[in-house]
């Protein structure tokens, strides 16, 4: 049985979702989504040892007349700065890139960020084609076409909406992620369900071990799932003004978390993104039983699965309450009438809510409240 799938994300600019195990060794897979001869390979130091080379290679022997170049950055979010991405530009500019160019994002969601924006602005716009090696990408940040990099005010504050050429998500590159990387992207995988479908988060607790385990079969099928919910949505909402922020389920928390605490989690002494809105999705679906929107028992089974996949889901020590109020404040999903969450009704339904008091937040925030 073949465990290769499609997913096609429709709206003004289409494109395909390739996933299996396998593709980067298909150059000429890759090869057929680069119009220009021009090609800049966006990695950093954790995944371009790995992969680069390998990629250069498949794309040497498909297209004999391209121009390749590489630009490799240190790996972690506090690397995706504008030093970083003018580096990229630079990149661009050393290599001649013209109008067909393409810029292939090779790495986790710090390098599809960073590598879609200098995309995105390089001459007013060029092509990109997102190369996921990691789980969170793959079902979150390399579909969509949200790029950006960080400030030290707030995580991507900086973009554009630029949707990829392509993506092509190699299941076996989950075999080099670290234990802890797998589990920060099935974070991602579960918000699908806590926010569309109670079923598929039944689906993953019973598959848990197998998607732990890194079976091919059991991951090509969480990806494909969740990569469907996301492009049904961002066909409808491309610029989410609507329904499309359903997919910010315990971001506005989670982003607090990781900025407040500096980014620290790709240095090993805090949260990474997917364990911070690990927590951010056990805030929202407390506050939602908190408001008397839905049963607590809901949350305290999405809390049981994150648990099951290894992952936090406490508040750090340490964090003070106003002070992530404060980040929330100035996160990009707010706007002039506040902070707006996205909460849900129960499992599988999320919904956008503005006007929450600052009080019930902070209550929820205290360190007596999150001893989950």
């Amino acid at each position: 049985m073949s465990i290769r799938h499609t997913v096609e994300v429709g709206g003004a600019t289409p494109y395909a979702i390739t996933i299996g195990p396998g593709l980067l060794d298909e150059g000429d897979h890759l090869a057929h989504r680069i119009r220009g001869i021009h090609v800049l390979i966006v990695s950093d130091d954790n995944v371009a040892p790995l992969y680069a080379q390998r990629v250069e290679a498949e794309l040497r022997a498909s297209r004999p007349d391209a121009l390749l170049a590489r630009f490799v950055m240190p790996a972690g979010e506090h690397e995706k700065t504008l030093a970083r991405f003018g580096e990229a530009l630079d990149a661009l500019a050393k290599l001649g890139a013209t109008r067909d160019a393409c810029v292939l994002a090779l790495g986790g969601g710090v390098v599809g960020d960073l590598a879609g924006f200098a995309a995105a602005c390089w001459m007013r716009g060029i092509d990109v084609v997102q190369v996921p090696t990691t789980l969170l990408a793959m079902v979150d940040s390399s579909v969509g076409g949200k790029t950006a990099v960080d400030l030290p005010a707030g995580k991507n504050l900086v973009g554009a909406f630029h949707p990829p050429r392509a993506v092509v998500a190699d299941t076996r590159a989950l075999r080099t992620l670290p234990d802890r990387e797998l589990r920060a992207g099935l974070a991602e995988v579960v918000k699908y369900g806590a926010i569309f479908d109670a079923g598929f988060l039944a689906w993953l607790d019973a598959n848990a071990d197998a998607l732990l385990a890194r079976d091919d079969a059991a991951l090509a099928e969480a990806i494909t799932r969740s990569c469907r919910f996301k492009a049904e949505v961002v066909a409808r909402d491309p610029l989410e003004h609507g329904d499309r922020a359903l997919l910010n389920f315990g971001h506005t928390f989670g982003h607090a978390i990781e900025t407040e605490q500096g980014y620290a989690g790709t240095r090993g002494d805090g949260l990474n993104h997917g364990e911070a809105v690990a927590v951010g999705m056990v805030l929202a679906a407390r506050l939602s039983a908190a408001l008397g929107r839905a049963p607590l028992s809901d949350a305290e089974r999405l809390q049981a699965l994150l648990q099951r996949l290894g992952l936090p889901t406490a508040l750090p020590a340490g964090l003070a309450p106003e002070q992530l109020l404060a980040r929330m404040r100035l996160d990009k999903k707010a706007h002039a009438g506040g902070i707006r969450l996205v909460l849900w009704d129960g499992a599988g339904r999320a919904k956008l809510v503005t006007g929450v008091d600052d009080d019930a937040i902070l209550e929820l925030l205290q360190p007596a409240t999150n001893r989950m």
